[in-house]
Formats: structure tokens, sequence, C-alpha cells
């Protein structure tokens, strides 16, 4: 066999990347091909901050293919138009890609493997790419997924993982194989200020710095909002351009209960693959319904934008919330309590959440973003769908100090004390001279509302 065509997707590394191996130990030369596809922008997904990290990503790909004497090859369309094309331009017999678990995934594999098949050639999806697990791999006695994590996080500790993989020494490209100028993030507009860069070598380099002086404090920190103690890895693992398969064995290699917690974390990744896999309309839909009759957007338009803007008056949501605008990347506990207080204090429908969400976040994918916020609106796999998290008592507990709050929400700064979560118990002057909000609703109207709606279920 002479020649390969390797699909990249959401695995933008050379590191641990069994489809390039593949492909490599197959033939004697490949030709590594990203296809912008159109189907992608036209869906909403092409936001800038995916963009500029994307063109990151894209950029350190192509610098650790040509240290190996290879390119990358751009395209933009029709993403089975395109690979068929490189393909015939190249004479490949194969085309290696990553599976992938959406059901847009899902159709455009399968038109992709029709249209080679007519052509004569064939396509190798590969697993355990951007999963550590294959989602569908583990299932309970009673069913296709598993619907709750703690029996599946049972199972899911007990696969052995494979190998890693070594990056290839050596990447021999075809000559003659046209290709588009790769993007810049200085040529988009919309970015959030405090995006961080992407790219393999950045995520490396942060993985390792992670494993030296981060992840052994993990399970004791990970949900303090001051520290900043959490791995900041997801964007990285959303683009592929870190391994959960290496990231999985290296924690485990590190040890400690820490690195345990940290495991745990990717576990629940690959969770919410395996139930995305098994039904791809909870992207959407409501997996378990409580027959919500949500506020609607328009109903509840001057709280819904109270909240983007981080406005509603409640410090600790509005602190997470203006996070996510400055930097595409919110806290993990900040994502909890922002959407319970959209979706159960404001009762507002979770999709009105998790669009905005996508609008933002470097790491805003369907199945994490969407499975999340109907995990915290009672509508996905919790197995306590009526929780409510209090604003307050959260702050209280996880940014005792209010460091998170006066770090993001400046006009709170000089309040003292734990008055920096309920500024509006202020008296006199200093309430006068607040440049903050009154609560857009209070909390115990909002439980009460709740409750009510949860009742008719």
């Amino acid at each position: 066999m002479n020649v390969s065509v390797v699909l990249f997707t959401a695995d933008l590394r050379v590191h641990d990347h069994p489809p390039l191996r593949a492909a490599l130990d197959g033939s004697r030369q490949v030709v590594p091909l990203f296809v912008r596809d159109r189907a992608v922008d036209a869906a909403g997904f092409a936001v800038p901050n995916r963009l500029a990290f994307l063109a990151d990503c894209l950029r350190g790909l192509a610098a650790e293919l040509e240290r190996r004497g290879g390119r990358l090859v751009l395209r933009s369309g029709d993403l089975v138009e395109e690979v068929c094309k490189v393909a015939a331009e190249a004479d490949a017999d194969e085309v290696h890609m990553a599976a992938d678990v959406s059901g847009h995934a899902h159709r455009r594999e399968e038109r992709l493997r029709r249209a080679l098949e007519a052509e004569g050639r064939r396509l190798h999806v590969h697993d355990t790419v951007t999963t550590a697990v294959t989602p569908g791999a583990l299932t309970p006695s009673s069913s296709d997924h598993f619907a709750v994590f703690t029996p599946y996080f049972r199972q899911w500790s007990q696969q052995s993982l494979r190998a890693a993989l070594g990056a290839p020494r050596t990447v021999r490209v075809p000559d003659g194989i046209g290709s588009e100028e790769l993007p810049s993030r200085t040529d988009l507009t919309g970015v959030s200020e405090g995006l961080a860069p992407g790219g393999e070598t950045e995520g490396r380099k942060r993985f390792a710095g992670w494993l030296r002086s981060g992840i052994a404090a993990y399970e004791d920190r990970h949900d303090d909002l001051a520290g900043d103690a959490t791995s900041r890895l997801s964007p990285h693992l959303h683009f592929g351009t870190l391994s959960p398969v290496e990231l999985v064995h290296r924690a485990r290699q590190a040890g400690g209960p820490g690195a345990e917690a940290f495991v745990r974390q990717l576990a629940w990744r690959d969770f919410h693959r395996q139930v995305l896999a098994a039904r791809p309309a909870a992207a959407a839909a409501d997996y378990r319904t409580k027959h919500d009759r949500w506020r609607s957007e328009r109903a509840a338009r001057e709280d819904v934008e109270a909240w983007k803007e981080g406005r509603t008056g409640y410090p600790i949501v509005d602190a997470a919330m203006r996070q996510l605008r400055h930097e595409g990347w919110m806290h993990n506990r900040g994502r909890l309590l922002t959407a319970s207080f959209l979706a159960k204090t404001l009762y507002v429908d979770w999709r009105v959440g998790a669009r905005h969400f996508l609008r933002l976040l470097v790491d805003g994918d369907v199945a994490n973003n969407q499975l999340n916020w109907q995990w915290m609106a009672g509508t996905g796999t919790d197995t306590r769908p009526n929780r409510v998290l209090n604003p307050v008592t959260q702050a209280k507990r996880y940014d005792p100090d209010g460091t998170y709050v006066r770090r993001w929400v400046p006009e709170l700064a000089e309040v003292e004390g734990p008055l920096v979560h309920e500024p509006w118990k202020l008296r006199g002057p200093d309430r006068g001279a607040l440049d903050y909000p009154d609560p857009v609703v209070d909390l115990s109207e909002g439980l009460a509302r709740f409750k009510r709606a949860r009742a008719r279920d």
C-alpha cells in the first residue's frame, strides 16, 4: 500500500494517535488532512473562541508534522466531498479517522464510508482516540448504556487501557496535494480577551506542570473557586491536543488521592459520551423529562439578560458569568452554580443556558455541555433531579473570603467580610455607593416556584 489519508477531527496531536500510527504502519506515505466542515459552521459551533483555539491547534499540529518531515493539508467545505477529493488526488487506498459520538458525527462517518467505498477505498475508524474507554464497550445487563455514573465508573476503573503511543519520528507526505493557508486567531474578532492559547505543545506543557504542582492537591482543592486549582485541560481534551488514554496512565503513575479524583473526572467525560452515543436525541431533548413548563427566553428576557451579563445581584453567580465572558472558560463549580440558578432558581429552560455556554466556552461540546446542563436541570442522569444549589451558601463554602467574587466583580472589591456574598444586606451610605444591582429574584420565591412546577410532574 502506498498512500493513506489521516483525517484529523477532534484529535489535533501527533502523540498517542492511533489513526496516524496505523496509517504510517501500513503505507509508504500519508496525507494528514483537516477539513473545516461547513456543516459544523452552519450548526453554530464555529464561534470566535473555539475558532481561535482551533487556529492555535492547527498551527501547532502543522508544526509538529513539519518537525517530522511532513505537513498538514487544510481544506474547507463539505467534509465528505473534500476527503474524497484529497484521497483521489493522492491516489490513496485508505482513510483513517477517530470515532466520535454525536449523531452528526455518526451520520457523517456513514456518508464518508459509502462515498469512499463507491470509489474503491476503505475507511478505518479508530476507537479510544477521543475517549479512554470506547462508548458502548461497557453496558449494564438491562440496557445499552449506563444512566448512572457510579456503576459505570466501577466498570470503567477495571478496564485495561491500551498503551499510549509515542509520536512518530517521520511523516512522509506525497507532493502535489494542495492546501489552504492555516488560520490565525489574530484574524478573528469577538474572541474573549483572556482566552488561553491552544495547541499540542501548550497542552503537554500545561499537563506536565499540573502533574508537578497541581494534581496532588486536586481532591482537596478542586472546588476552590479563588484558588483556581483545577487542571484547565478541558479545552485540550475537547480539541484532542491531549490524549485521555495518556492522561489516565500518567495520572495513575503519579498516584495519590488527587490523581484518583482527576481520573474520576476523565471517567465522567467518557460517561457523558456513552450516554450521548446511545441517546443522540439528548443533545436537544430531555433525557428524562420532568414535563417542565419552563419560562421561555422571551418571557424571562430581563432575567436571562441579567444572568448572561453577570448582573443578577448574586455575586458568586455574576463572578462566574463574567469569568466565562472574559476567558471563554469557567470553573466547574461556577458552571454548576450558574446552571442551577438559571434552570431552577429562575426556572428558565436549560437549553437557553446551554446555547449561551456554547457561544462562549472554548471547551463547549455536545456531550459535556448539553448533558451537564441536563444533569443540573434535573432532566438528565442526576439521581437527585430536584436539588437546588443556594448561591449564597455555596459562595460561603467555596469562596469563603470572597476572593473569587472580588476578582470578577470589581464593584464589590471594597466590601468587607461575608457581606460580599450578600451585598443587599448593606445599609446606609455603603449600600448607596455600590454600583451593583439588587437580586433579580428572592431565593425563597425562586425555590417555591420550582417546587410548585416539579410537583405537577
